[in-house]
């Protein structure tokens, strides 16, 4: 009965235009005071004669009402999808095909309408929380169109970012168990967030050999992130392809009795990734160097040289350099180990990069996305890979002069064709507006945290393209572990709050540790010159007491033992120095 509806109903239709409509609220309506309050982030539902339109409300004012008292104030609200089907078989869809009229009533959405919005789909869904208006309701996201179209979270430190992220993968190893993840873990936070299903890599057990970095990553790595000298360069450029050649016709030539000849003819590229020993490069730049007579030219080969030794003999660089001299066609065995192929239980990789020599992180990112994107792209995508970018404004930035180059190429090249050859994105970053803007426009799915910075949330609203881009305001004032989700994973654009994460996955850097002021209490100068012994040894070759990188050496022991999580210690300890005796993380 028209008459009924009118009475209880929130308000009214008043004006429509595209995807908004304006809305009067009733003096009159007989709801309660709890049940009115009809605030920005509410969702409402239109009645029309085919179907209840789900809208936003996005303002509230009671400024230039119409002269008559039948208005207590006006609504805006965003138009975002209907139910169809009548009650018996309810059904939410995204879109408005049925545009309300005016006069239309409007009701605050029932807890029914709230779950047949938000009901999963299909048996591809993870549970990632509750919506922050009714913790009634859980919030599914869908994963296929999640990860398909790839993803990204954004939002300020402090604010539950990593442990999102760590809920996120977590639920996402639960439903797809053979999918792969490959994690890029910036500040070795991630080490025990996902148990026995992950393996940890870091500079002490990862081998990445150098002749798997192309031109411009090994020149990177030769000059420390410094531009190359064009010369060298050039030197480079023409002894590289020739060791190749060299390295292969040894193997062919010992294998088959074959005669060396004509390096030339085997028709490798600077990239090609194939081995190559350094005592070849080094013998071919010596060769070049004799057959010199004017001494100006043979200080240049003698500095390339002398470059190349001092990064091979450098012990930072073991990761790439052990046996560089011994050669050893090992990219099946580093693929195989770094991408899970076979998986054998543990499907996802977690590399931590804070211990990497700072010159050489951007080459060996470089080297791993390009990896990622290439199997895909040359298996033809049959084994599905995410691969999950922390701090992804360091190595895609907006500013083409900041940054490595083939790094920002390799991550959005993943953003543009991964899709196609089953290689997804996943970024992470509290920095939006400074994470170059044709990637993040990629994510067709963005979880969105606290960001206070302007021009964060103005890149934000460039990117959304959704009716309720208006959500947004609410950005700066979102609470810890509260998420405005948007996009092709969530049914509509949502308020949610993450579930709560088991301690055993919560991320937890050893940056932590200085942030209890009573552990310095009882610190002498035997403290300090146990911990300079620990750093001074990680940068040289000998064994020193203390030191987390011994365990991790081959032979070592004969047992490997899980190591206890780096903890912060409340008081004084009583074995004084047992904090040094843990591995970091």
């Amino acid at each position: 009965m028209p008459g009924s509806i009118i009475v209880t109903s929130l308000g009214r239709v008043i004006s429509v235009r595209g995807s908004l409509a304006r809305v009067g609220l009733l003096a009159a309506s007989k709801l309660g005071v709890s049940e009115v309050r009809a605030t920005v982030g509410r969702f409402v539902s239109i009645r029309c004669a085919n179907s209840a339109i789900v809208a936003m409300i996005t303002e509230v004012s009671c400024e230039n009402l119409p002269a008559s008292d039948t208005y207590i104030a006006t609504a805006s609200v965003d138009l975002l999808g209907e139910i169809l089907g009548g009650p018996d078989r309810p059904k939410f869809q995204r879109g408005v095909t049925n545009y309300p009229t005016i006069g239309d009533a409007v009701d605050l959405i029932t807890h029914e309408e709230l779950r047949t919005v938000y009901a999963p789909s299909g048996s591809d869904q993870i549970n990632v929380g509750t919506l922050q208006q009714d913790p009634s309701v859980i919030a599914y996201v869908d994963i296929e169109e999640m990860l398909s179209k790839h993803f990204a979270v954004l939002g300020s430190t402090g604010v539950g970012k990593s442990t999102g992220v760590s809920l996120l993968l977590n639920e996402i190893l639960k439903s797809r168990p053979n999918l792969r993840i490959f994690l890029l873990d910036v500040h070795n936070e991630y080490g025990r967030c996902f148990g026995d299903r992950s393996v940890v890599l870091n500079p002490r057990n990862l081998k990445l050999p150098f002749w798997l970095f192309n031109f411009e990553e090994i020149v990177d790595v030769l000059f420390a992130g410094r531009p190359g000298v064009p010369e060298e360069l050039d030197i480079l450029a023409e002894v590289i392809p020739v060791a190749k050649g060299l390295y292969t016709q040894h193997q062919t030539a010992d294998r088959l009795g074959l005669k060396r000849s004509d390096v030339r003819t085997v028709g490798y590229t600077v990239d090609t990734p194939v081995p190559y020993r350094l005592v070849d490069l080094i013998t071919l730049i010596d060769e070049r160097m004799g057959k010199l007579e004017n001494r100006s030219s043979r200080i240049l080969y003698h500095k390339l040289i002398s470059r190349v030794e001092t990064v091979r003999n450098d012990p930072r660089y073991t990761f790439m350099f052990d046996n560089a001299n011994v050669g050893g066609d090992t990219m099946a065995e580093v693929i195989s180990h770094l991408f899970r192929l076979p998986a054998n239980g543990r499907p996802m990789t977690v590399m931590q990069l804070a211990g990497f020599p700072a010159e050489v992180i951007d080459s060996v990112v470089s080297v791993l996305c390009r990896m990622a994107f290439d199997f895909g792209l040359w298996s033809d995508g049959v084994s599905p890979l995410l691969f999950v970018c922390e701090e992804a404004h360091r190595y895609a930035s907006a500013d083409r002069n900041i940054g490595f180059g083939p790094t920002r190429k390799a991550v959005s090249r993943i953003a543009k064709e991964g899709r196609k050859y089953g290689v997804y994105l996943g970024l992470v970053t509290q920095r939006p507006a400074e994470l170059d803007a044709t990637i993040i426009s990629q994510c067709n799915t963005l979880f969105t945290m606290r960001l206070a910075n302007d021009r964060d949330q103005a890149l934000l609203r460039s990117a959304v393209s959704d009716a309720a881009a208006n959500l947004l305001s609410f950005v700066p004032s979102l609470g810890t572990r509260e998420v405005l989700a948007f996009g092709e994973g969530v049914a509509l654009p949502t308020r949610l709050r993450f579930k709560e994460v088991p301690p055993h996955q919560l991320p937890r850097s050893e940056a932590t540790i200085a942030t209890v002021p009573s552990v310095a209490a009882g610190h002498d100068m035997h403290f300090v010159a146990a911990v300079l012994e620990r750093w001074r040894g990680a940068t040289s070759h000998r064994d020193v007491p203390n030191d987390p990188t011994i365990n991790d050496r081959p032979g070592s022991r004969t047992m490997s033992v899980e190591a206890p999580m780096l903890q912060p210690s409340m008081g004084l300890d009583p074995d004084r120095f047992s904090l040094l005796k843990k591995p970091l993380r």
